[in-house]
This record gives C-alpha cells, structure tokens and sequence, in this order.
C-alpha cells in the first residue's frame, strides 16, 4: 500500500446511518416534549388550585422564599452541567404560573374590559370630519399640515403650549388634538409623554409628516447679514449641523417653528431669521434663505382623544410601562411580545425624574387589539406591572 492512501475501514451493520440516527433522536424528542407539555398542563391547573387556596387564606401570590427554594433544589438535581438552563426554565415557569393564577383571580382585568367595551363602541370608520381640533403653534405650523391630512377642512384651534392642547380636549373645547411625538432626528417628545400619563390620554390615529426646514428672512435679507435665528427647540435640534455654520450667531427658541416665521414678519429688523417650513414663506411673505437645512427629517404626529376609540385595521399599539427591580425583568416582557408573534417597533427609556435610577420605557408593538391574545396580554401586564398605561391601539397614516 502506498504511504500516502488511506486505509478506510467499511461500516458494519452496527453502525446505523447518520440519517437513521439523526430520525430516531428527533422521535425521542417528540416523546419528551409531548411529555414536558402534559406535565406543563398539569402544573399550571395545580397553580390555579394553589391561587384559590391563596386566596382563601388572604395570602399574596408571590413567595419569593419558596421560588427561591425551589430554583436552588432543582439547579442542583440537574447537576453542575444544566444548572443554568434549569433556573432559566423555572424561573420562566414561575412567571407562567402567576400570569396563570391572577387570571383566575381577576377573571377580567380592568384594562381588558375597558378595550373590549371600545371595540364595540367605536364607529367603524375614523372621522374626516370633526368639530373642532386642537393643535399646538400657529397658521402654517408642521402641526397644522398634519391635521390637514388627518381631517378634511378642519376647523383648528390654535394654543401655545402642549399642555393647553390636552386642556382644550379634557374640557370638550375640541373633540381631537394633534401633537407631535417623535422625531427621525431629534428623538421622542418626552413632553407629550408625560401629558399623555398625566391626562390620561389615548391615540387615535397618528401620521408621519415630512419636515421641509428653511432658514427665512425679511425680503432684502442675505445670510451674511443674519444675527439671531429663531425656532421651537426641536428644530434647532434637527438643524443642529446647518447651525455650526453660525456659531457667532444667537440662537433663540420659541413656542413653534411657525410662531419663529411670525415673529420675523412683524419684526422690522434686518438680521433676524427663522427655522421654519418652506410653505411659512408663502404665508408670511418671508424669503428663503436655505431650503435644504435637513435630509430625511420626519415627525409623527399622533391625534389624541379622551375615551379610547379603537377603529377597524389598528395594528400599531403604544405603552408605557415601569419594571420591577429583578433580573431578566425587561427581556421577559420582550419574550412575551415574542411569543405571540408581536413586532416590536420601538423601545425607548429615560429615566424617572426624582427617583434613583429607575426608567420609564416606552413600547411602540406591531399588534391589534382586535385578536384576543394580544387583550389578554395587554390585560396581564396591566395588573402585573408596577406601572402600566396603554396609549391606544391605533393606524399611523404614512
């Protein structure tokens, strides 16, 4: 034999093929699994007996001692090898059996009613037409384009701040209100946030509107010849680039981008300027100076309301939700959106004001609350939660 060939020995008939091998581990798998579904069964309905009994003795769902216990006892009967994915499994388990016994307990969860009476209470389609809106700036403003769209020729009442908006619908001065939430540049609207918890709010409807910035004067006016620019904040935050270009020059904020453009209008000074959008220009008889202050700047608007109204085809959901202090809290909630098959579109934190190190998160999930899992999720984390508030269920137009 040359040195160089191999010497194969051929397969005897105790060798079974790859594929006969491969066949007969995944049908003792099937065996197993059938088995670990039946005894998931069994211990969940003996969770719900546990709950009755609980409740009869006034005693809380969570002992944390016991789980505690339980999670160290098993962990160690699987050995050192499978530890870790044992406490994984009974950790999840121990979720599974609470969300199990406080749906026997409360039948119904408040938040849960409370969608299923605005299902059936809401028309079946959203309206053109209302009374009156409430919207945030002035003639011209991105907020006025917006609930353009949204509606057709509405009448829209104008107020300076975001809080007046919400006060204006509260007390039945309008039927909706237009505020913006969240921006392709600058980020979320934290403000509106927080009114929306404060109010109690829900949305209704929401819109992705372009943002055209243009820097405008007086008529006359060149760019060298401006010294302080106006703008609401977040436009001078989505034009944060284009104002390095002017670093000798004031930069000042104001109530609305649209309220910049008026200001500069009325004012007789040559060197004053605003961010504002193109159509301002025409509103207020001002010139372009820079028409291409941002690329790709979008800002969703969202139309709030009072009584939640939830229409035929919503599939956008919008939370905010706090988490206990326990490990794996956060990527729990995610594997139960997971589970369902539930798109997250967007999470966001930002901490609690007066509270150390503690977060608000924001959830924006791709669900309906028209299929009943994702009510009895939405249900579940609003008992389970330390805190919980459901904005809507609602369609963003694009």
């Amino acid at each position: 034999m040359n040195r160089y060939e191999l010497k194969i020995a051929p397969l005897t008939k105790a060798t079974p093929p790859m594929e006969e091998t491969l066949a007969a581990l995944r049908a003792e798998i099937n065996t197993v699994n059938q088995q670990l579904t039946d005894l998931l069964v069994r211990r969940l309905n003996l969770a719900e007996q546990v709950a009755d009994c609980k409740q009869q003795q006034q005693l809380p769902l969570l002992d944390a001692g016991r789980e505690r216990q339980i999670l160290n006892e098993m962990a160690q009967r699987a050995g050192a090898e499978c530890a870790y994915e044992t406490k994984m499994l009974f950790s999840e388990l121990f979720e599974l059996s609470r969300m199990r016994q406080r749906r026997r307990l409360l039948a119904n969860t408040p938040l849960a009613t409370k969608i299923d009476y605005a299902l059936a209470a809401t028309p079946p389609e959203f309206p053109k037409m209302a009374t009156f809106i409430a919207c945030q700036g002035v003639e011209g403003s991105y907020g006025q384009q917006a609930c353009d769209r949204l509606f057709f020729k509405p009448n829209i009442l104008y107020f300076n701040q975001f809080a007046d908006v919400f006060n204006a619908v509260e007390k039945g001065m309008c039927s909706y209100g237009v505020l913006p939430i969240e921006n392709s540049i600058a980020g979320s609207v934290t403000q509106v946030y927080d009114l929306m918890r404060e109010h109690h709010f829900y949305i209704a409807r929401s819109i992705k509107q372009r943002l055209d910035h243009a820097l405008l004067a007086r008529p006359h006016t060149t760019i060298a010849d401006v010294r302080e620019i106006l703008s609401h904040e977040q436009g001078l935050r989505q034009c944060a680039n284009f104002l390095t270009n002017f670093r000798s020059v004031k930069i000042t904020a104001v109530e609305n981008t649209a309220v910049a453009a008026r200001l500069v209008a009325a004012s007789e000074r040559r060197d004053l300027a605003a961010i504002s959008s193109a159509r301002c220009a025409e509103i207020y008889g001002l010139t372009p100076l820079r028409t291409d202050l941002t690329v790709n700047n979008y800002t969703r608007f969202i139309c709030i309301t009072r009584h939640l109204e939830i229409y035929p085809g919503a599939n956008r959901v919008s939370l905010m939700l706090t988490l206990p202090h326990r490990a794996g809290s956060l990527n729990r909630i995610i594997a139960r959106f997971a589970a369902l098959g539930l798109n997250l579109l967007k999470i966001e934190s930002r901490p609690i004001s007066g509270k150390d190190f503690e977060f608000m998160f924001y959830f924006d999930i791709e669900a309906s609350a028209f299929e009943a899992p994702t009510r009895m999720l939405l249900g579940d984390l609003s008992v389970e939660l330390p805190m919980c508030e459901f904005l809507g269920n609602y369609t963003e137009m694009a």
